[in-house]
């Protein structure tokens, strides 16, 4: 497959269609949040969806396929530039919600089995990944492998809709709820290393010095090691800091939910003014500043928490639905089910299978299965897809991973419910008394 330029409009949309269609994309976000407040409970129970698949639904509704009402390729602003500063902010605002969600000193308690998770699962998700769609696609070697680090993280949004909610109170353990959300959390940042490293491989011409030096200094050193470094600094006196002020009650508790949303935005931003992974900085900050805090009663806080997240991510699926690019999917023909297919079965089931003896909360062959499969394609693609259309301009990344980020939605969307029950009615029957 050879790279085709990207459908972009050949006119200017007047200001009071782009005022109508900006009105249209406000109404239907609202009108989501307030729809899936009321009923997402009977959903999950008896419609088998999650928040990102009906969003998702919306999206591609509103958008040319269906009632013809929004064209975000109109609005004057490059796809790949709205894709990444939106999703981006979502991310952060995210992974703060997913990092203060596990418990206090979740990550020293359990270093092991993230270790594996994050050592050895992850690079082999790259490979395995990154292997089949260059295999299948026929495309060069490292825009395959490009795609392939696009898709390797496990998504936090994504994931918090599976490991949430009265389904999975009800069903599944904490021990796995937390595991997803920890590596989800993590892995998120940690792919920026592999999303670099094939930039750079396709960027590097016959001047370039030595290139694996370069990445393993700047990247692997300063931008993850550095936001490991700035994140929990950030975290732990932003911690301190809120401790202080309540001792001194010159905080209402009322203004937890904009404290948290704030250090999020604040970490964000310096992340990146350093020069470093700013979303592996703001998960890391999250936890620092759990880990300070944690014991505390916010109960109230972390409901309202839950339900800012919900309003500031679903718009990225909406966004998502209206941008699917239908007309080159079906230029790949019936290699679309067969790259689907592959990359949902081989990304992370064989590695999880290989490596579950070492991770801990996981203890049989159901649990392992049950991790193994919801490694949710999502948001954080998204991103990268983004970041790496505007390094290098690969069209097939935006092709392959928008393929994949709907199918991983519809897929693992759907059988999270029957899935979480059914893995629920097994522990419950084999569980030792």
């Amino acid at each position: 497959m050879h790279s085709s330029p990207r459908q972009r409009s050949l006119w200017r949309r007047s200001p009071a269609a782009e005022q109508d269609e900006l009105n249209i994309v406000i109404t239907a976000i609202g009108a989501i949040v307030l729809f899936l407040g009321l009923l997402s409970d009977y959903f999950r129970r008896h419609w088998w969806t999650c928040d990102p698949l009906t969003a998702l639904v919306l999206g591609i509704l509103l958008g040319p396929v269906a009632l013809d009402l929004v064209h975000p390729i109109g609005w004057g602003i490059p796809p790949e530039d709205l894709l990444e500063q939106t999703t981006r902010l979502t991310m952060a605002i995210g992974l703060m919600g997913v990092a203060l969600r596990l418990p206090p000193h979740y990550f020293f308690r359990n270093w092991k089995p993230l270790a594996v998770l994050l050592g050895l699962v992850m690079p082999m998700m790259w490979g395995v990944s990154g292997l089949l769609v260059y295999w299948i696609l026929k495309i060069p070697f490292w825009e395959a492998m490009l795609v392939g680090s696009v898709i390797t993280p496990t998504d936090p949004i994504v994931s918090t809709s599976i490991v949430t909610g009265v389904i999975a109170e009800d069903y599944l353990p904490k021990g796995i709820r937390h595991l997803i959300s920890a590596e989800s959390g993590m892995n998120d940042g940690l792919a920026y290393p592999f999303v670099l490293l094939c930039i750079l491989m396709l960027e590097r011409s016959a001047s370039d010095g030595d290139l694996l030096t370069h990445w393993f200094v700047d990247v692997l050193l300063w931008d993850v090691g550095g936001a490991i470094f700035w994140g929990w600094l950030f975290g732990h006196l932003a911690g301190r800091l809120l401790k202080w002020a309540e001792r001194k009650k010159t905080i209402e508790r009322s203004s937890f939910l904009g404290y948290t949303l704030a250090l999020s935005v604040t970490v964000l931003g310096a992340g990146k003014l350093l020069g470093t992974d700013g979303i592996l900085a703001v998960f890391v900050a999250g936890r620092a500043f759990g880990n300070v805090i944690g014991g505390q009663e916010r109960s109230e806080e972390d409901n309202v928490q839950e339900a800012i997240n919900r309003f500031f991510t679903l718009p990225i699926f909406i966004l998502l639905g209206l941008m699917i690019p239908w007309q080159q999917w079906w230029s790949l023909g019936w290699w679309n089910i067969v790259l689907v297919l592959a990359v949902l079965l081989l990304r992370r089931l064989p590695a999880i299978l290989l490596f579950h003896r070492f991770v801990k909360p996981i203890k049989n062959i159901p649990e392992a299965l049950f991790v193994g499969w919801f490694g949710p394609i999502g948001v954080a693609a998204i991103f990268y897809t983004g970041y790496s259309l505007r390094r290098v301009g690969v069209e097939e990344v935006w092709l392959v991973c928008s393929l994949m980020i709907c199918a991983s939605i519809l897929a693992q969307g759907l059988s999270a419910t029957p899935l979480t029950k059914l893995y629920g009615r097994w522990f419950q029957k084999n569980q030792p008394t």
